[in-house]
């Protein structure tokens, strides 16, 4: 891979410098400060760089900063940013996972979790390219069939406060029991997403699912949280500062405000997504494995509201009738 690494301490890219030579299948780029890394890639004679590590703590323009230059780039939307520094506090990792980084790692760090870190990049890298190019490839062919698998995590942009599942992961992976004190995860599934992923073609699925995205994400505006698509029609959120969400409540708000947006397929014919809440879980007092089978937990929730509410629906139609 080609990387660039930006810190404001030499001493810390030579370490970098020393292991990419280690490692031996990198190249690095160095710079030390977030302007002198613009200047890099905006350059003629730049590489496509395919990952970045910042620092946050810089003159200037810091590390969250230049994250979310980068990110506001058509050409760097993708590419995944790990941040390398010495700042553990958790606002520091809030502000950097909201801003779109993907991975975090604090100071002093172990050559073998750097190792592993770069390795879960390159994996990304290649899983990326391969449903993105499924995703972009279906609108210049005829024949469009629904080649996105669907339970797949989709990369979705330019939505606030939501980042890649696999970030989402390594967000929680970051924060600590008493960090956690105050938060909660909820998920959100769309009705019938089956039926939407054999109806539409993959680009129109696509835009469905980044649609719900933002209806969501609005909706919850004026609370902090993060929130990740997980495939399946489900979305996973977390939310900060001990605000813990009201299922029900919320599900309505969120169908009103999708009850009142416009969505429609090539045909021009009108898609009315739904959504069914899981249950709320309050995060307090767990860690590692415990935090990641809550997420599971609130996942299985929302689609197991979706899968009851099509029973509601089918008993309703047949009360009544006899055989």
């Amino acid at each position: 891979m080609k990387i660039l690494a930006v810190d404001d301490d030499p001493i810390i890219l030579e370490l970098l410098g020393e292991f990419m030579a280690l490692v031996g299948q990198h190249e690095l780029t160095k710079a030390q400060s977030a302007h002198e890394a613009i200047d890099i890639l905006r350059s003629t004679d730049a590489p496509r760089f395919d990952c970045f590590l910042f620092d946050i703590q810089m003159p200037g323009m810091d590390g969250v900063e230049l994250t979310q230059t980068l990110r506001a780039t058509k050409r760097f939307a993708d590419v995944p940013i790990l941040m390398l520094t010495a700042m553990a506090e958790k606002r520091y990792v809030d502000s950097a996972f909201a801003a779109g980084a993907t991975d975090y790692i604090t100071k002093p760090f172990e050559i073998a979790e750097l190792t592993a870190r770069i390795r879960s990049v390159e994996e990304l890298i290649a899983r990326r390219k391969a449903r993105n190019g499924k995703v972009f490839a279906a609108q210049s062919v005829a024949d469009q069939t629904n080649v996105i698998e669907l339970f797949e995590p989709i990369s979705i942009y330019d939505v606030d406060n939501v980042i890649e599942y696999l970030a989402m992961e390594n967000y929680i992976a970051q924060l600590s029991r008493s960090a956690l004190f105050g938060s909660t995860t909820i998920a959100f599934t769309v009705r019938e997403i089956e039926a939407f992923h054999t109806r539409l073609s993959p680009f129109e699925f696509y835009s469905l699912i980044s649609d719900v995205a933002e209806v969501i994400s609005d909706t919850l505006q004026g609370n902090q949280f993060l929130m990740a698509y997980a495939g399946n029609g489900t979305f996973v959120c977390v939310t900060e500062s001990g605000w813990r969400p009201d299922p029900v409540r919320l599900q309505d708000a969120v169908n009103l405000s999708l009850s009142r947006t416009e969505l429609y397929d090539n045909s021009g014919q009108r898609l009315e997504p739904r959504v069914c809440a899981g249950e709320a879980i309050r995060l307090i007092w767990k860690s590692g494995d415990s935090v990641m089978e809550a997420l599971a937990t609130a996942h299985a929730s929302a689609e197991a509201a979706c899968v009851a509410f099509e029973k509601s629906k089918y008993n309703l139609w047949n009360m009544g009738q006899t055989a």
